[in-house]
């Protein structure tokens, strides 16, 4: 029985980047639920499984325009380090939570630290990156 929209399917996967790096897994969690067609999973995680059968394993490559996106430089932008709170460590790759009146909560990671300024990346870690996905179908209700 190939999986189709409305299927609520049951898998287990692991997604790697083009040079091999593990970037999430569910092997060593429980088994990931949804409903294939409502758009909770990036577009090329729902392609994937789209038409297979239970039982199947399936790698793919899923490039970044059906994953994450392509970053965005107006995403990556500089603030005076004395705007910086004292008690956080200005170190790159320290993640930041800021939150403003217009655009909300927004995450964003400290890439480049400066002696007046830090600059800072909203993009998501995986935008501009193609994915390489392992997906074991574990069943379908």
């Amino acid at each position: 029985m190939a999986l189709k929209k409305g299927d609520k399917v049951r898998v287990h996967y692991t997604g790697s980047l083009s040079d091999g790096t593990e970037f999430d897994s569910s092997r060593e969690r429980e088994s990931l639920e949804f409903t294939l067609g409502e758009g909770s999973f990036i577009s090329g995680f729902e392609a994937a499984v789209e038409g297979r059968e239970p039982g199947e394993t399936v790698t793919v490559t899923v490039p970044s325009d059906q994953a994450y996106g392509e970053a965005d430089p107006e995403l990556v932008f500089t603030v005076a380090r004395m705007q910086v709170p004292g008690h956080i460590p200005l170190e790159v790759g320290t993640t930041l939570r800021l939150e403003n009146e217009q655009e909300g909560k927004m995450d964003v990671v400290i890439t480049g630290v400066g002696e007046d300024d830090i600059t800072l990346d909203a993009n998501h870690p995986l935008a501009g990156k193609n994915l390489t996905l392992e997906i074991e179908i574990l069943g379908v209700e």
